[in-house]
């Protein structure tokens, strides 16, 4: 046993209020503390009920490191389960999504299960006679997570049979979602197309915080979109209309002064957004006939306060952002300590103008794909830093930009949008749930029962 992990005092105090220690992003034992620790207790991202519509649908992820597979049962419900055979640890799935028919069945010895997860069959049954096999974990079938919910058709899983409740957990943090669903003309979204994959060779906290650093952009995007914009002052003397690119990534060289009147808020347990009142996608031009189908979803007033909130970016602790006026989604799965995959979704507004799709799609080309315009910088500063905190010359990352001494933990509170506030919060919820009680075994009471409702 490690240093970290059989001593709580020394992992404390890794995390000071305004700065943290260089193992919390280099340090292999930390990494596997996240996996078994962090990533078991919080309530992770699973995938979205629009990729598994249909009875035997599934997807398969990964929970910081652990495979499961998200199911969508006959009765239309969603499970999340273990993705591992309980005869001898095969991945019952392999592809990344698909549908399996009426059951799953495990490609090493042919043991079948419901897509609820309950065992089905078993070749050559009776060879297990009195061998006890039906006391056992096994002949329940695939083991499901500890508890699985579903939020307006955004699937979250908890590994750790006990622990934090869902609304606990993301509490006042959920109206991003509820905005980024209500975009939609029908209060429903639609994940479409594969997802940009992009391999950083850096901590996964890295990519996390940066969702929130507005200090960077006007200087690590200078040579990108500060050259595409030098390039359009040139061409947009021509006239005609700014063109969708233009738009997208021009405010990525916003000032200090715009980034910091944008605020800053943050949650309990980790969450938090930048954008509290306005944004670099508040000034896009607007969708012929958008406005007039939301009115008429929603009403005058209600659709104005749905489209006048343009937040940036908010973050989901452990390892989620999401954009919900350009609505994508990205995902920072942690490989090794110093290794993450970025998984970068895009979604359609049911019953919106494809112009809206358009802008997403093109949004996430040129900001998050291997080869967008800006998201390259981020990667170049992402390596120097994973490289850099090697350097024995300070051991401590600070973060304490317009911080007050005795900053108060676990509130809702705004904060200039400049701030590292965001950065601090999440460490103090890195903090908790390292040290939380929560096992990551499944078994009777909540991991069976789990805390689920199914998708629409």
């Amino acid at each position: 046993m490690g240093k970290y992990a059989s001593d709580a005092q020394a992992l404390k105090a890794l995390v000071k209020p305004e700065c943290v220690h260089r193992d919390v992003y280099i340090d292999p034992e930390i990494f596997q503390l996240e996996m078994t620790r962090l990533f078991a207790n919080t309530w992770v991202y699973v995938g979205h009920a629009s990729q598994i519509p249909n009875a035997g649908d599934y997807l398969t992820t990964e929970i910081g490191t652990q495979p499961v597979l998200a199911s969508r049962h006959t009765d239309g419900s969603i499970h999340v389960l273990y993705n591992r055979c309980p005869h001898k640890g095969t991945k019952i799935a392999s592809e990344a999504c698909g549908n399996t028919g009426k059951f799953f069945r495990c490609p090493y010895h042919a043991w079948s299960f419901k897509t609820d997860g309950k065992l089905l069959a078993i070749p050559m049954k009776k060879g297990y006679d009195g061998t006890g096999l039906q006391e056992t974990e096994a002949a329940k079938g695939l083991t499901p997570v500890g508890a699985t919910h579903v939020y307006r058709d955004f699937i979250f899983a908890r590994l750790a049979s006990e622990g934090i409740g869902f609304d606990d957990f993301f509490g006042e943090s959920l109206s991003s979602i509820d905005n980024m669903v209500d975009r939609s003309p029908e209060g429903k979204l639609v994940l479409e197309g594969a997802p940009l994959r992009y391999m950083h060779t850096c901590n996964w906290k890295m990519l996390v915080e940066n969702q929130t650093d507005t200090c960077h952009p006007m200087v690590a995007h200078e040579s990108s979109a500060g050259t595409a914009i030098s390039v359009w002052e040139r061409e947009k003397a021509k006239g005609g209309p700014t063109p969708m690119a233009v738009e997208l990534y021009a405010p990525f060289m916003s000032s200090y002064d715009f980034f910091e009147g944008m605020g800053l808020r943050v949650w309990p347990n980790g969450h938090g957004h930048t954008g509290v009142n306005t944004s670099i996608h508040a000034d896009y031009s607007a969708v012929p006939g958008y406005f007039e189908q939301m009115v008429e979803a929603y009403g005058e007033e209600r659709a104005k306060k749905i489209l006048g909130e343009n937040r940036h970016n908010t973050v989901y602790f452990p390892n989620i952002m999401i954009k919900g006026p350009i609505q994508t989604l990205r995902v920072f799965k942690p490989i090794a300590a110093d290794r993450t995959l970025v998984e970068s979704y895009t979604f359609r507004l049911a019953g919106a103008p494809d112009m809206l799709f358009e802008r997403t799609l093109m949004y996430n080309r040129f900001i998050n794909a291997p080869t967008s315009i800006v998201g390259h910088d981020d990667l170049e500063m992402y390596e120097r830093a994973q490289q850099g905190l090697h350097a024995d010359g300070q051991e401590w990352v600070d973060i304490r930009r317009l911080y007050e001494p005795g900053e108060a933990e676990d509130v809702t509170e705004l904060a200039g949008g400049t701030s590292e506030r965001q950065m601090r919060n999440q460490f103090h919820a890195w903090l908790k749930f390292m040290n939380a009680p929560g096992d990551a075994t499944s078994g009777e009471g909540e991991g069976r029962a789990q805390d689920k409702e199914a998708a629409e």
